[in-house]
């Protein structure tokens, strides 16, 4: 037997609403004599990032600690600080395709939410990404407390959309995350880019 037709979907922001040139980072590294990669790298240590998707630190202390420790290789805590603050300005691109998508299913009738681990700095990103109100809701693990793929966090977001498990589609560019979905009931598509619209559109069917 089949699954029921899903009515609400799930989308997640870094690698499918939102990318990012890693040009930028690479200048930026190369601009303050950095190895490529060590931004990204220090950051993204799950000792460092994990507090932050939780909330239990803000977006700026996270930042700080990667200044600090950037200092070890720079010598010089203000280069650290300025190659950190000029990494930081840029804040990602919109994929103009998803958004489409997610334009269409929502006149479609199909609740869309954005499901995303993400710092306390998401609903300034998403206004400066011109993305406010074009969700229905926003599920941000550090307001929630707890992040992808637990399934806390999918039973939350689907209470924030008012839709059973089994009734809702989510789609993420991370293995862990479409794993941890289909454990707590979504049914889940492993996201490998624009190309996955088409199959979106046919489940959905609205």
């Amino acid at each position: 037997m089949g699954r029921e037709r899903a009515t609400a979907l799930l989308v997640d922001f870094d690698g499918v609403l939102r990318r990012w040139d890693p040009t930028v980072a690479a200048g930026v590294e190369r601009e303050y004599g950095l190895s490529e990669g060590v931004l990204t790298e220090i950051a993204m240590h799950w000792g460092r990032l994990q507090p932050v998707l939780t909330g239990r630190v803000s977006h700026a202390d996270w930042m700080t600690s990667v200044s600090d420790a950037l200092t070890d290789s720079l010598g010089d805590p203000e280069r650290a600080r300025a190659a950190v603050e000029q990494w930081q300005r840029y804040r990602g691109e919109v994929d103009p395709e998803v958004l489409d998508f997610v334009r269409e299913a929502r006149a479609g009738g199909i609740r869309v939410g954005l499901g995303t681990n993400a710092t306390d700095l998401l609903d300034a990103d998403l206004d400066a990404l011109g993305l406010v109100g074009e969700l229905d809701v926003v599920v941000n693990s550090s307001k929630i407390g707890v992040h992808k793929p637990a399934k806390e966090y999918f039973q939350a977001a689907c209470e924030a959309l008012g839709t059973p498990p089994a009734r809702v589609l989510f789609v993420d560019d991370e293995d862990r995350a479409i794993r941890g979905a289909r454990v707590a009931g979504l049914s889940a598509l492993r996201w490998s880019g624009p190309a996955d619209l088409r199959y979106l559109r046919a489940a959905l069917a609205y």
